[in-house]
């Protein structure tokens, strides 16, 4: 019945399916990494507007904001269709980054530093509003593997870095000014070009869900692997020809095409299974009819006045009274009976009483209290449980919520602090340019990895073992303290191992935190509260990356070449010169990082403790079955 069944389905019903809106979903999130590759364009934007290092660290802190500060997007998300906000993110998109290149190109005069900080700042957040509208769309279309749906989503934002990069040496060589009109052109295009498909569709029974999601994901899978190679042979070839980048660009954007073969046949199949059980249906209903059309076979007429001449009989009386005359005489011959159900009324009316009477006593009394301890009241009152649809402000004041923020600025803070320094932490453990490239390229495959093994692990791990999700969260948080370990006291070559730990505990914790989100606090607020934990970023980056890391590496820097300096003047045998430390320093040697990256190390451990509280708190939750609600059977309505 199946295969045969596929070609008679519609073009258009396949187009308004759930598998189709999931494929154009990833061609948006593919488009969404410009964010990652800011320190290829940020060379150009340095030496064409002759800024210094400092200038170009302040525009690297407005991207984290702008990338990860989504809370106008998520309160857009809950009142319009996800059409408009992806709209919005495209048109903000397109105007901060081709404002970027217009500067860049001196096709307009030089921005004040401040307007190129606000340029890169909106095009940076038009990235919020293109990862809501999608993923807040998928994870409630899917609402049953969102371990999987949040891998997946999260992984293709991830592969987005690499994927830019092997497109732009595909149209512009190493021209680094063309990729900076690549990311502000391409993404917009291609969200609004699929914008329409983006809507809430109902649930609905497939039997080849998961079966399509891994099909999904062994596609990406061979699209990281791609992207690995291609990285691997560009760094180490010394000319690479211009004509192999255009072939390994156009194999990048063939295999992210060919998600819709998957989504087609996902699509196909699912139609089919509905196709089949309706036929089934329908033959059921008949195979009934006709057996009992065989068993009591009756002229219709005479059952009609058969039915007509039964309801003229029946007593007009309701069958209430009829009832109440038994029970009142056996009520007279026992007195004790009677006696019992006087004093149950009695009882019941005293009870009622009661309740009321306590109910007008607390009525008077919040009403003489002033109006926001009445608000507050009627706001506590009304808590939900965990796994309710809590409202934002509940959710915002919930501990749980608070717990989880703590455990992720810290632990997203850490790690991301490791990957935005790992060109200097390479370069002051003496690795070469090749390498540093190297490594720092395929940190965004790790990052993948990370998001997508999170994702479908704890996925299974939660549906056949019951196994929390806040506790991969801890376990995650405390591996990731041996990465940092690794670059405190490195060793040869260990800080490749290094990459590969920070990168997958760095992807691994966001599909996880988003996942808890939407089972501890519900799906109806999800859009903003999605937005809420994606706070943690910036917060975390600027505390341990610009405040602990960057503090700490300028004075370990100071310090060696003051002691340089005066190294050179004792072997001159000269009078001391007033010590300049101006002009770019630069440390050498595994002490520049070990102090910072100590401190990394009992942040995430510090982080990982925080999160066990959430896991004793979340543990009864999670001992049930979340997702009972919304599982759906073959015969639910589609």
């Amino acid at each position: 019945m199946g295969e045969k069944s596929h070609g008679n389905f519609s073009l258009l019903q396949l187009i308004k399916g759930r598998w189709m809106m999931a494929v154009v979903s990833f061609y948006i999130l593919f488009c969404c990494g410009a964010t990652y590759i800011f320190a290829i364009y940020s060379g150009a934007i340095k030496k064409e507007l002759h800024y210094n290092q400092e200038t170009i660290d302040t525009l690297g802190f407005f991207k984290d904001l702008g990338a990860n500060v989504g809370i106008v997007s998520g309160l857009m998300n809950e009142v319009l269709p996800a059409w408009t906000v992806l709209a919005m993110g495209a048109l903000m998109n397109l105007f901060g980054y081709v404002m970027i290149w217009l500067a860049v190109t001196h096709r307009i005069a030089r921005p004040p530093t401040w307007q190129m900080n606000l340029f890169l700042c909106i095009g940076a957040n038009s990235q919020t509003f293109a990862n809501t509208g999608v993923s807040v769309s998928f994870v409630k279309n899917f609402p049953q593997g969102r371990g999987e749906v949040l891998g997946i989503v999260k992984g293709c934002i991830g592969l987005s870095g690499a994927i830019f990069t092997q497109i732009y040496h595909a149209l512009y060589g190493d021209d680094t000014r063309g990729v900076i009109l690549l990311i502000g052109w391409m993404p917009s295009v291609v969200t609004l070009l699929f914008m329409s498909f983006i809507r809430p569709i109902k649930p609905a029974y497939d039997k080849r869900e998961k079966r399509n999601f891994y099909s999904f994901l062994y596609l990406a899978l061979l699209l990281a692997a791609f992207l690995m190679l291609a990285i691997i042979v560009q760094n180490q070839v010394t000319n690479f020809p211009s004509l192999a980048y255009k072939s390994f660009g156009a194999v990048t954007v063939l295999i992210v095409i060919a998600n819709i073969v998957i989504g087609i046949r996902a699509e196909n199949s699912f139609l089919a299974q509905v196709q089949e059980r309706a036929t089934v249906k329908q033959k059921m209903v008949a195979q009934e009819l006709s057996a009992e059309a065989k068993i009591k076979p009756v002229n219709v007429q005479e059952g009609k006045e058969k039915a007509v001449s039964e309801h003229s009989k029946a007593p007009t009386s309701p069958s209430r009274p009829a009832l109440k005359e038994p029970l009142d005489s056996s009520l007279k011959q026992d007195p004790k009976a009677q006696d019992a159900v006087t004093i149950g009324s009695i009882d019941a009316s005293k009870m009622h009483a009661t309740t009321s009477s306590s109910k007008d006593a607390t009525h008077q009394s919040l009403s003489t209290k002033p109006k926001l301890i009445r608000k507050l009241h009627l706001f506590y009152k009304s808590w939900p449980k965990r796994g309710e649809d809590f409202t934002i402000p509940q959710a915002i004041l919930s501990m749980d919520m608070l717990i989880l923020f703590i455990s992720l600025t810290c632990g997203v803070g850490a790690t991301l602090t490791a990957i935005d320094n790992m060109g200097q932490i390479g370069e002051s453990l003496g690795y070469s340019k090749k390498s540093i490239s190297t490594f720092v390229s395929l940190i965004s495959i790790w990052n993948f990895l990370g998001r997508v093994l999170a994702g479908f692990l704890s996925e299974m791990l939660l549906r056949r073992y019951r196994f929390p999700r806040t506790l991969m969260l801890t376990i995650v948080l405390a591996l990731a303290c041996v990465g940092h370990l690794l670059i405190a006291f490195p060793g040869p070559n260990t800080l490749y191992i290094a990459s590969i730990m920070v990168g997958l505990c760095f992807g691994a914790q966001w599909p996880l935190l988003f996942a808890i989100i939407s089972e501890l606090f519900g799906l109806k607020y999800y859009a903003t509260l999605y937005n809420v934990g994606a706070v943690a970023s910036p917060l975390g980056s600027y505390l341990l990356n610009v405040r602990v890391a960057g503090h700490l590496y300028d004075k370990e820097a100071v310090k060696q070449h003051v002691a340089m300096q005066l190294l050179e003047e004792a072997a001159a045998a000269v009078a001391p010169s007033p010590i300049d430390v101006g002009g770019e320093l630069k440390c050498i040697g595994s002490e520049c990082f070990r102090l910072s990256f100590l401190i990394m190390t009992m942040v995430s451990a510090f982080a990982s403790l925080v999160s066990t509280l959430l896991v004793l708190r979340t543990r009864k939750f999670y001992s049930q079955d979340i997702y009972s609600k919304f599982n759906v059977k073959p015969d639910d309505e589609i």
